[in-house]
């Protein structure tokens, strides 16, 4: 063993601070890449806008897309939280001293005429489901006690109206130098049942139904409705129409009408008076047919408008070579326009290749849709799949037939007797089509979903059937069964 010198040649890849720079503002949504942008113009002086206005940025709500397709929004749902962590209130509600009921945020506070409240957060507190209770409770004639209790029912309420815990639960809530007991609690919520709308205060789907059924006039279509709601519901839950007939004594007509009132219920009857964040879509480009041709363009509106600050540049070049870390600054600004103009290039040439393989689709709808990987759209273009990937993800698309996350013209495939292959977005759009044809006293089973599909060429088996079907919400064939 000795010291030696060796000479060896060798090829690595080095990414360079650039091209760092630019992989991550192609993986960037368009929202994100306003939020870096700010970012920058806040640390680099060289930098700036050309309105200088920041309109650029944020366009308001009613010049954006509403996205109407749930699969471009459907991973970015959340659940909703709990009410009491929903409650923008500055104190926590309370019974006061007297054993009212205090709420610091509800709707009947007085509020400052100088207060520079936003106008949705008023319109906003206007709709709350809470507020709109309390408005009736106090016209109502109820003495401070009740109307203490009542209101105590109400906060425990969630946003769809349903009283989730018991009577037991919420007693020891409650101060118990007011010596409330279990009736006290049972006649308030007897008394908030009796509010608008209609199945307010239900602590079970069972309940909530029957309280609507009970508000209407008595006829003999509501009593038979709140009859299998209150003894049959399981039944009418299977769709068990027949046992239904024999138990109730009743004709199909009958039962027809019955059944057409329950269905018309509201089962979430809070759900109307809550409020529900409407969510925007900002497409990156837009698609039009343009002389029997697919064109794909830019939208402007997504696209920042970045330059360099002229009074800077100017001074750096009156100072040449003492400029500093002014020069430095000035070569980053330099590469994120670069870069920010190489994205949306890119983003464009890959939506036109899209727009170009699934033209069928932007003519036909979703049974045109073909079967279309990243690595095909990689290979035509001369790009790296990767990159296909970064561009695909909440980039959006808006087309004639609504607008679309790119990754959405992409999905697997299935083989046909042919030897080609039809796209799944295609397969799942013939099955929601023979499900809305089919005859609702004897629906269509999966196998015979499967079936027919096979006649047309297409090879699918059942249990894919039933995963297709369950992604579009179509419940089975035993629920979907009328009479």
């Amino acid at each position: 063993m000795k010291p030696s010198l060796q000479l060896k040649i060798s090829q690595h890849l080095t990414l360079t601070p650039q091209l760092q720079q630019s992989i991550k503002l192609l993986q960037l949504s368009t929202l994100e890449l306003n939020q870096e942008l700010e970012r920058f113009l806040l640390e680099n002086p060289m930098l700036e806008r050309e309105d200088g206005d920041g309109s650029d940025f944020a366009p308001p709500p009613s010049e954006a897309l509403s996205s109407p397709s749930s699969s471009t929004t459907s991973s970015e749902s959340e659940s909703p939280a709990p009410a009491d962590e929903q409650r923008t209130d500055a104190e926590p509600a309370n019974f006061d001293e007297a054993g009212e009921w205090s709420s610091a945020g509800s709707g009947s506070s007085n509020r400052d005429d100088d207060d520079d409240t936003d106008f949705q957060e008023l319109q906003a507190a206007g709709t709350c489901l809470r507020d709109y209770l309390d408005q009736q409770v106090s016209l109502s004639p109820l003495s401070d006690r009740d109307r203490a209790l009542v209101r105590f029912i109400i906060e425990a309420l969630d946003d769809d109206g349903y009283l989730n815990q018991s009577l037991e639960d919420l007693l020891p809530l409650l101060p118990p130098e007011l010596e409330y007991d279990l009736d006290d609690l049972s006649i308030a919520l007897h008394h908030v049942q009796n509010l608008d709308p209609a199945g307010i205060g239900a602590r079970n789907p069972r309940e909530c139904l029957s309280l609507q059924l009970r508000a209407m006039p008595s006829g003999l279509t509501r009593d038979l409705a709140l009859k299998i709601v209150d003894e049959h519901l399981e039944l009418l839950a299977e769709r068990n129409f027949l046992r239904l007939k024999r138990s109730l004594g009743c004709d199909d007509d009958a039962l027809r009408s019955a059944h057409a009132l329950i269905c018309s219920l509201d089962p979430h009857p809070g759900s109307q008076h809550s409020v529900q964040e409407t969510r925007y879509i900002l497409p990156d480009v837009v698609v039009r047919k343009i002389r029997s041709r697919w064109v794909v363009s830019l939208n402007p509106e997504a696209m920042p408008k970045l330059r360099i600050n002229s009074l800077y540049a100017s001074i750096l070049q009156q100072n040449r070579g003492s400029g500093g870390a002014l020069t430095s600054q000035l070569q980053e600004a330099r590469w994120l326009i670069k870069n920010v103009q190489q994205r949306f290039d890119t983003i464009l040439r890959v939506s036109q290749a899209i727009v170009d393989q699934q033209r069928q689709f932007f003519d036909y709808g979703d049974v045109a849709m073909r079967p279309l990987t990243l690595r095909e759209i990689a290979d035509q273009l001369e790009l790296h799949e990767s990159t296909v990937s970064r561009v695909t993800t909440q980039k959006f698309m808006a087309t004639p037939r609504g607008v679309f996350e790119l990754k959405y013209f992409f999905g697997s495939h299935v083989a046909t007797d042919t030897g080609g292959a039809a796209s799944s977005t295609a397969i799942r759009a013939l099955i929601r089509q023979l499900v809305e044809a089919e005859d609702r006293k004897k629906p269509l089973s999966d196998a015979k979903i499967a079936e027919l599909l096979g006649q047309q060429g297409i090879v699918v088996a059942r249990r894919t059937i039933a995963k297709y079907r369950e992604s579009l919400n179509i419940p089975p064939v035993s629920l979907r069964k009328t009479i």
